[in-house]
């Protein structure tokens, strides 16, 4: 066996380019692998970092299109390019008192989300709007760089005035101190009272963001008197679900809804959020995986195809080998040994790559301001040594075999 081995590897070092050529697909196929499950890692500690952030303690209420609703629209649609989608304005501040009553639930604010411009001196700036209850800063985890949260009466009384995310303070203020400046959104002006510290959201969303009170949006930039999301702080996130269900059932109640089927809303709990995510983005990996799987498949071909011309370069050799004693099982080992070896090597690069490619993603992701954790997975290098011994067994076995069946005198007048 280790004469056999000493062999593979001097034929490999005789033949470097095409050494190298051959485990090119090999290379990408597990280069491909590695980097989409280190990804995957980094965006699951993004995620996990998110919800962390956030609160695991949170269960969310939004609004969504009924199902008879949907299919009024659906029908309105088909007859009219112009139709414009379906509001869900049954959320209101009822629902949210309701809502801190229900057993679990230590507070409750509500949400609307809009765009405007904004402006300060000659900058303008296309700006998201959070407009949220007062009760939020209770909950939420995030801390101000300077300044101050706007109050209950402020946000009752629909007062004008706003904190800024980091980065939307930078790009309207630069080196100014924005603290009790007035910033113009839409057509009225706003005091700043706040600024955010970075909050790391995705892409750096929250930090081009404007805050302000929820009463404020609600009647002085959309005109509107209902709600889109409803954010409630649990004391004990193990009772998530069952506190989800008492939310769902407060709403109906509220809203009228004895049908489940008919909902106007959707609760979720941080967790179940997550088991959602997870759902769907093991799917997404499980197809990234069987793409890259077709490259791997090629390259096994790729491999099949230079070992049998190899065989046939080297049919003299086989012959003398087999003249001096040479056993079936020798050349068989010498060749399949080889195949092993070229994958391996390929394997092992193709690691190599991939983790580098999954560093610079991490690298891009950090840039980002976003919590991007770089790791590669211990079962993804197993996965990657694994595949290549695999294939290099499976497609290598057949041109090893044919090579240790030919006749010694016959291979020795090949030319």
């Amino acid at each position: 066996m280790f004469i056999a081995f000493r062999q593979a590897i001097k034929s490999l070092f005789a033949n470097p380019v095409r050494t190298g050529l051959t485990t090119l697909g090999i290379v990408i196929g597990v280069a491909t692998v590695i980097l989409v499950l280190s990804a995957g890692a980094g965006f699951r500690s993004l995620i996990n970092n998110q919800v962390e952030k956030s609160g695991s303690n949170l269960v969310e209420v939004q609004t969504k299109v009924p199902q008879a609703t949907k299919a009024r629209s659906a029908a309105g649609a088909a007859m009219s390019r112009a139709s414009s989608p379906v509001a869900v304005t049954t959320l209101k501040n009822r629902d949210i008192l309701d809502i801190k009553r229900v057993p679990n639930v230590i507070g409750a604010y509500g949400v609307v989300l809009t765009q405007k411009v904004a402006s300060y001196r000659d900058t303008v700036k296309n700006a998201l709007v959070y407009g949220a209850g007062a009760e939020r800063f209770n909950i939420d985890k995030n801390t101000l760089k300077e300044g101050r949260f706007y109050t209950l009466e402020e946000d009752n009384a629909a007062s004008q005035v706003v904190i800024l995310g980091s980065q939307i303070a930078d790009d309207l203020f630069g080196q100014e101190d924005p603290l009790g400046k007035l910033v113009k959104v839409g057509d009225l002006n706003f005091q700043v009272i706040g600024v955010y510290d970075s909050m790391g959201g995705f892409g750096g969303m929250e930090d081009q963001a404007l805050f302000m009170p929820l009463v404020t949006t609600q009647k002085k930039l959309m005109g509107i008197d209902y709600m889109t999301v409803v954010v409630a702080q649990m004391s004990n996130s193990d009772l998530g679900e069952a506190t989800a269900l008492d939310i769902a059932a407060t709403l109906r109640r509220n809203h009228g809804i004895t049908n489940p089927d008919k909902d106007d809303f959707v609760v979720q709990t941080a967790a179940s959020a997550l088991d959602t995510f997870n759902t769907i983005f093991n799917g997404i990996t499980i197809l990234l995986i069987a793409i890259a799987a077709i490259s791997l498949i090629v390259g096994g071909v790729g491999i099949m195809n230079i070992m049998y011309v190899v065989v046939t370069e080297r049919t003299a050799e086989i012959g003398l080998k087999k003249a001096l004693g040479a056993k079936n099982s020798d050349i068989l080992n010498e060749f399949l040994i080889e195949s092993i070896l070229v994958t391996v090597l390929g394997g092992a690069v193709g690691i190599l790559a991939g983790g580098f490619l999954g560093w610079v993603v991490a690298l891009i992701a950090r840039a980002g301001n976003l919590a991007w954790t770089f790791s590669v997975p211990l079962y993804a290098i197993a996965l990657g040594f694994g595949v290549s011994a695999a294939i290099g067994i499976s497609f290598g076995v057949l041109p090893a075999r044919s090579a240790s069946k030919l006749d010694p005198v016959e291979a020795m007048r090949y030319e």
